[in-house]
């Protein structure tokens, strides 16, 4: 298993969400991405979303930016343990030690040690980066909502478009984040984030164009696939991406059968014959 492999307990998603995806995603397919996103649910453990406060989920999504849940999860309970947050207090409700420092978490990291912060999270890399996109973005959320509780509420019950827009404002925060705050915090259907795994992937697979940019394979994956089935579609074709699909040896050129996707896959850019592999917008020119 490489080491970037989805962890085996769910570090993204809360604690409630959609945990019974085979249950609830019975009959025909529609399309084509939502058969890929149907065989993955067969493939993958199901991780859930919803439910996370959606500051801690901002944060967290900062942190895992260019890097792996592996490498990021424990800059993320670092920062916890330092400056506060739903986690800690939670686990100070059941612990006679101390309180943690600062129980909103926005707070804490606004008034923090930017110095300090940047130490907290480097194990995350570009942590310098980082911590200056988190605490602008601490200091934002006091300014504009007063508390982070405030800004969860905002997350959770706001029109999904308007709070895209409004993430999307904050310096740092780019459309993945914002999608994943409102996937993993707000819980919302028919949002699917894309990443660098899922950017390669639908195309590769042909269930997006070739030469289509992030934000394009995101508007046709939730053109394609059901409201319902997103999320998990994200977080399962990043996992497929890591374990069998990667950029440089996808499953496919030790033949038909190490690919799980062989039969649903288009191949674009792979050539298991010479056992060339390029990105999928290059073969677009090929055409012309």
């Amino acid at each position: 298993m490489p080491d970037d492999a989805e962890p085996t307990e769910n570090i993204s998603g809360g604690a409630e969400g959609w945990n019974e995806f085979a249950a609830t995603t019975e009959g025909e397919t529609d399309t084509r991405a939502e058969a890929v996103v149907d065989r993955l649910g067969e493939l993958y453990w199901q991780k859930a979303y919803g439910g996370r406060d959606a500051f801690e989920c901002l944060v967290r999504t900062i942190l895992s930016q260019n890097t792996s849940d592996k490498a990021s999860q424990p800059a993320h309970d670092a920062l916890i343990e330092r400056y506060g947050g739903s986690e800690a207090r939670s686990a100070s409700e059941q612990s006679s030690g101390d309180e943690p420092r600062g129980e909103d978490l926005a707070e804490s990291l606004a008034a923090a040690e930017r110095s300090e912060l940047a130490e907290t999270i480097s194990g995350a890399g570009l942590y310098n980066q980082k911590s200056e996109v988190i605490q602008r973005a601490a200091e934002w959320v006091i300014e504009e909502f007063g508390s982070e509780a405030a800004f969860d509420e905002f997350v959770q019950s706001g029109e999904p478009s308007a709070v895209r827009e409004t993430l999307l404002s904050v310096s740092g925060v780019g459309p993945k984040t914002a999608d994943c705050v409102l996937l993993f915090s707000g819980g919302r259907g028919g949002v699917f984030p894309v990443d660098t795994h899922v950017h390669r992937i639908a195309r590769r697979l042909g269930v997006a164009p070739a030469d289509a940019d992030h934000e394009e394979v995101r508007a046709e994956l939730e053109r394609t696939v059901s409201a319902e089935k997103c999320g998990f579609g994200h977080t399962a074709m990043i996992q497929f991406g890591r374990e069998d699909c990667t950029a440089r040896k996808p499953a496919c050129l030790e033949g038909p059968d190490a690919c799980p996707m062989e039969d649903l896959c288009d191949q674009v850019g792979v050539y298991p014959a010479t056992g060339e592999v390029e990105d999928p917008a290059d073969t677009t020119a090929d055409a012309d």
